[in-house]
């Protein structure tokens, strides 16, 4: 069955207070503040030449534009071929294919037979339905915005066209500067997007204007080519399987509408000065300023028509507008309505003062770091990654709908966000001082509910159990993904870490509901176990190291160790408003089965206690170490935990499977056993494959130029190692070592539970 679409809901108007609280500007001038305009300044990205694998991006969080050196995307093969791939993405831009057979997640069901009862889960992925369910609704990219060779012996331009590279991100203003030399010619850019609109300015100078060898060429693709799965290349075949529609030209203002089948977005090109426009194609557009070598303009975009769709409300100061939710269906193909009329369009010079008043707002808001006087010669390299993470997190990962694991670089498991990643991509937020952003995450839980609550009883439990990969509509993907559930309980968490941000009456009654159907799931996806005179959790289950047989997994340490919290917590959260305890919740909390171990040490699962056996089990996530790291340690022994951390550290498989959020999360563990120069060495442990950051301050992963929960993680570890956590020692930055080698100042975070 599929769940039932989401209903439409706007944004309290109590999260644009908040919002705006939380970008109050602090001055850097007051005694003993950071010097924050430095300290970003310190790690803004300067290329002197051609990177691949670290494009530069601008954004406003549901919108971002990613350039190659030249500031437009003019090299997108040589970008692809050997790094991360130039896009254009908004997380609200969506297409779904025609399912002329009707496709339904019950088609992909596979039954599983456990605690007396079978029960269908949809994990047949690689059937004709289970693989549509997983390919649709998918992201549908924007246009590829890049320079074009113009006039008599035009050429398509390459990178030996391209030297003289000096490209500069101005993080502090959130404005990219470009300038390189282009067919032996200097060509400047400027680029920044409007923080309340999804729209890109450009400056653009070169003489190669005045002389007509040069264009801007605004080309608007199918889709994506959905038989690769990550980093899928643009689809420029079938002109005639898509539209785009000119709703107006004049000399300073191009407006179109570009749709395929029922999904429409609208794009305006606006100049501050006439400019010339061609039509190179039936999806592409060239622009040149008709006199002089200037063109400055904006592109806008908006959703029109069947796809999920902004409501437009007033935007708020802490990330551009808060609006309605990702939540309308993806409709089935359609004839797309006639074209409406195009949008008033944006002022360039209005966007550039627009953006760097929202960063600077940015910047002096929440917490920061500053490891400026530290003698560890890893302090520098640590302090420009979380500089660096903190910029990316804002463009790629402050929408409504949650992000996908390549945020709005590139295109990752067809766009669909997956919940267990959500505890890193947003609680960070909250620990650094910035809970809007996280306000915003939360919104999807509740926009979800409906959703969440038919998955939950069509698999025969009360309250809402949350989709593992999923999309605008709120429906599962067939896989694995049904039978994960470290997920569940990240809405319990991450409501707690806004309450603890303002706890107020008004913060219980905005998350109640969403705390307690969390709850209710979380109590009935556990079974009593007569023999043992206990609780237990699965089968079915796919624990957090994805490498245990699924229809057999019962009881792993991580997970029971958060239900035992999420349980606990919930339960506060009755007693805040003023309820009893839930005895259900209680029966089962204080009956909960023990964290598994052997021989002294924490094993992933009690089902497989191989842990320590079998060095075919030592790959893929530690989940284990979570349990005292991510979550405060209900159910743990402290010194069988170091135990076990020092076993990971010394003999677990560093280089089958590991990621790169396990970085920072070991790192979170080591510092709660105060293992410090552990916590240290291992966030910043070069010796193994996915811990590195490029220039730009991405994590690549596995093949995937852009895996975001690294940069989450590596913040929230950070936070919590510079602004501690419940129970820490009374001392400055408790998860670093106090050898004298760190110096750590460290203001406005958020404690961790």
């Amino acid at each position: 069955m599929t769940p039932p679409c989401l209903a439409v809901l706007l944004v309290s108007p109590v999260l644009f207070t908040q919002a705006a609280a939380v970008h109050a500007a602090t001055p850097d001038s007051q005694a003993g503040r950071i010097d924050r305009e430095a300290l970003v300044a310190r790690h803004q990205p300067r290329l002197r030449a051609i990177d691949t694998m670290a494009p530069l991006s601008v954004g406003n969080g549901r919108f971002a534009f990613t350039a190659d050196v030249t500031g437009l995307q003019t090299l997108p093969d040589h970008y692809r071929a050997t790094g991360t791939p130039l896009e254009t993405q908004a997380r609200w831009s969506w297409h779904e294919n025609a399912n002329p057979k009707g496709y339904k997640l019950a088609d992909a069901n596979r039954d599983y037979t456990a605690h007396g009862r079978t029960l269908g889960y949809p994990t047949n992925q690689n059937t004709p339905a289970g693989q549509w369910l997983r390919e649709n609704p998918h992201t549908q990219p924007l246009p590829r915005i890049g320079f074009v060779m113009a006039g008599e012996g035009a050429r398509e331009l390459t990178a030996a066209d391209v030297a003289s590279v000096d490209q500069r991100l101005d993080m502090w203003r959130g404005q990219l500067h470009s300038g390189v030399a282009l067919l032996g010619q200097p060509v400047t850019v400027r680029g920044a997007v409007s923080p309340d609109s999804d729209t890109l300015a450009l400056r653009i100078q070169t003489p190669l204007f005045s002389g007509g060898r040069l264009a801007v060429r605004i080309a608007l693709p199918l889709g994506y080519d959905l038989a690769v799965k990550h980093n899928p290349p643009l689809d420029w075949s079938r002109p005639e399987a898509h539209r785009t529609t000119v709703l107006e030209q004049t000399g300073r203002k191009l407006a179109v509408e570009h749709s395929r089948d029922a999904s429409r977005y609208a794009m305006t090109v606006a100049a501050s000065a006439p400019m010339t426009i061609r039509r190179s194609g039936p999806h592409a557009f060239d622009v040149s300023p008709a006199a002089g070598d200037t063109l400055e303009l904006t592109v806008s975009f908006a959703p029109r028509g069947l796809v999920p769709t902004w409501a437009g409300a007033a935007p708020s100061s802490a990330q551009p507008t808060a609006s309605a939710a990702h939540a309308q269906p993806v409709a089935p193909a359609a004839a797309a309505p006639a074209p409406a009329a195009s949008a008033p369009a944006a002022d360039a010079a209005a966007v550039f003062d627009r953006s760097a008043a929202h960063w600077r707002s940015y910047w002096r808001s929440g917490a920061a770091v500053d490891f400026s006087g530290s003698a560890d010669r890893r302090a520098h390299e640590l302090e420009r990654r979380v500089v660096l993470s903190q910029y990316l997190a804002a463009i790629q990962l402050g929408d409504e709908l949650p992000a996908q694991e390549s945020g709005l670089t590139t295109s990752t498991w067809y766009g669909k966000h997956h919940t267990e990643m959500v505890w890193w991509h947003t609680a960070h937020f909250a620990l650094w001082g910035r809970p809007a952003y996280t306000a915003r995450t939360l919104s999807w839980y509740q926009r979800a509910l409906p959703s969440a609550r038919a998955v939950a009883a069509e698999r025969g439990l009360k309250g809402a159990r949350w989709m593992k990969m999923t999309g605008p509509e709120g429906r599962e993907s067939p896989g694995g993904n049904p039978l994960i559930a470290w997920n569940q309980p990240h809405a319990i968490h991450l409501a707690e870490l806004m309450y603890r941000a303002d706890p107020t009456p008004a913060t219980l009654a905005r998350y109640g509901e969403l705390v307690s159907e969390t709850a209710q799931a979380m109590a009935s996806m556990l079974h009593w176990d007569a023999d043992g005179q206990r609780y237990v959790l699965g089968p079915p289950l796919w624990i957090a190291q994805e490498i245990y047989d699924q229809s057999t997994s019962m009881n792993p340490a991580y997970e029971l160790s958060y239900w035992a919290w999420g349980l606990e917590k919930a339960q506060q959260w009755r007693e805040r408003a003023g309820l009893p305890r839930d005895a259900d919740w209680e029966r089962k909390r204080t009956r909960l089965s023990a964290l598994p171990q052997k021989d002294g040490k924490y094993v992933a699962v009690e089902s497989h206690p191989d842990t320590w056996d079998n060095v075919n089990s030592r790959h893929d996530h530690p989940s284990f170490l979570m349990a005292l790291g991510q979550l405060p340690g209900d159910g743990v022994d402290r010194d069988t935990m170091r135990r076990t951390l020092d076993a990971v550290l010394l003999h677990w498989d560093w280089q089958t499977k590991i990621w790169g959020w396990d970085y920072p999360m070991i790192a979170m563990t080591a510092a709660r056993l105060g293992a410090t120069e552990q916590a240290v060495a291992v966030l910043l442990k070069s010796d193994g494959p996915n811990n590195g950051y490029t220039r730009a301050g991405h994590n690549p992963n596995k093949g995937l130029p852009v895996y975001l929960p690294g940069n989450g993680a590596l913040l929230a570890a950070v936070a919590m190692m510079a602004g501690g956590w419940e129970g820490a020692p009374a001392r400055p930055a408790p998860g670093f070592p106090a050898d004298g080698r760190w110096t750590v100042r460290a203001e406005g975070f958020q404690r961790l539970p």
